[in-house]
């Protein structure tokens, strides 16, 4: 391990919500799919942050309030696992991100809040994220929470002319058949590589 690194392959040194979890006897699923038995009865939001777990129909169900989710992209751009990584690849000046109500479409929900930030010169992805877009991403969630508590729900729809969609960098691509393109459409070659099955 270089200094001023943590070891990737330990996640309690780099996931902060799992390390403050542990000590605190809160329960952490380790799914890569949150299911309907994971959620207690009488919840009220379920919160999904820069998570790679999809939450289907009948869990978001469990929540009488709201579903929601913080992506650190500017929503519909970059859906997908490493939208920080090819935010810093393909060299954009401006980031941002979104908190969004999960739907059935990966990353595609209506959005609830969202701000951009500017991508420093030298930036990585992992100082992105630390310096920039997981406090953007605190400071998001609690604001759409206060608003869900005040009765005020945003839900802004995603414009899907404007959509990418980004494969993972480290895994094989997923099938994702709402991106196949209906008459009209062009896919992205990043659309095109998502929808290679594994």
């Amino acid at each position: 391990m270089r200094k001023g690194r943590t070891d990737d392959s330990d996640p309690m040194s780099w996931d902060r919500l799992r390390a403050w979890s542990f000590p605190r006897d809160i329960p952490w699923t380790e799914a890569t799919e949150l299911r309907e038995h994971h959620i207690p009865e009488k919840v009220d939001i379920i919160v999904a942050a820069h998570s790679h777990a999809f939450i289907g129909r009948r869990t978001r169900a469990r929540a009488k309030v709201a579903v929601i989710g913080y992506h650190p992209s500017l929503l519909p751009l970059h859906r997908g696992r490493d939208a920080i990584r090819w935010t810093i690849r393909d060299g954009d000046r401006v980031t941002g991100g979104s908190v969004y109500h999960l739907t059935e479409r990966t990353d595609g929900g209506p959005i609830a809040a969202q701000e951009h930030v500017l991508v420093p010169p030298g930036a990585t992805a992992e100082s992105l994220w630390r310096e920039q877009l997981a406090p953007l991403g605190v400071r998001l969630l609690l604001r759409v929470v206060n608003d869900l508590a005040n009765d005020v729900r945003i839900e802004v729809p995603q414009d899907e002319k404007l959509a990418t969609w980004e494969p993972s960098m480290d895994s094989a691509p997923l099938y994702k058949p709402e991106l196949i393109a209906l008459p009209g459409n062009v896919a992205s070659t990043a659309d095109k590589w998502a929808l290679i099955e594994r």
